[in-house]
């Protein structure tokens, strides 16, 4: 079975919370995880094969983002089990960067990560997660205003007010019409 995920493509730690919902972890298992990080394609190292080891890792990396990301949007400190749950995930696959010749392409710089699967998936969503925290746009995180959706997003336009204005801001003016016509 495929998971479809509500909101995709905002940024990557966006999306990680994004896995939990009001009703349901998206990524609880080994396919709903393989299905996100799919959706994910370009923006993560693939990762061959989806076991019990990547989801915890997930689960791990986004449970310590969510408070951490709470914290800051409201101008305050992350607390410090958040902090060292994501520096122990960064710490666990460190990044190198590697020169390549390309004959195309001429030098470039890749970055690297020598680590088991689980290890280099957590540090790449916990370097996300970092970006984040640390970007000047934390404060604009949004969480979305429909009454029974848990999602967040970066908006491009201040006047957004929902994750998804096809799905959750139209079943708002719907509540709203029938509210008025009632």
């Amino acid at each position: 079975m495929t998971v479809t995920f509500p909101l995709t493509g905002e940024h990557l730690a966006l999306d990680l919370l994004n896995t939990r919902t009001a009703q349901d972890d998206l990524v609880a298992g080994p396919s709903a995880l393989a299905d996100w990080l799919a959706a994910q394609a370009g923006r993560l190292t693939p990762v061959a094969a989806v076991g019990p080891a990547e989801v915890a890792a997930v689960a791990g990396v986004r449970e310590a983002a969510r408070p951490a990301l709470e914290a800051v949007r409201s101008g305050g400190r992350p607390p410090a089990g958040a902090l060292r749950a994501l520096n122990a995930a960064l710490a666990a696959a460190p990044v190198r960067r590697e020169l390549l010749w390309g004959a195309e392409t001429g030098l470039a710089a890749a970055s690297r990560r020598d680590a088991e699967p689980p290890l280099r998936l957590a540090a790449e969503l916990a370097e996300a997660v970092a970006a984040l925290l640390t970007d000047a746009r934390v404060a604009s995180v949004r969480a979305c205003e429909a009454e029974d959706c848990v999602l967040l997003f970066l908006p491009a336009h201040p006047r957004r007010r929902w994750c998804v204005a096809a799905v959750c801001g139209n079943r708002a003016r719907v509540a709203r019409y029938y509210a008025r016509h009632k």
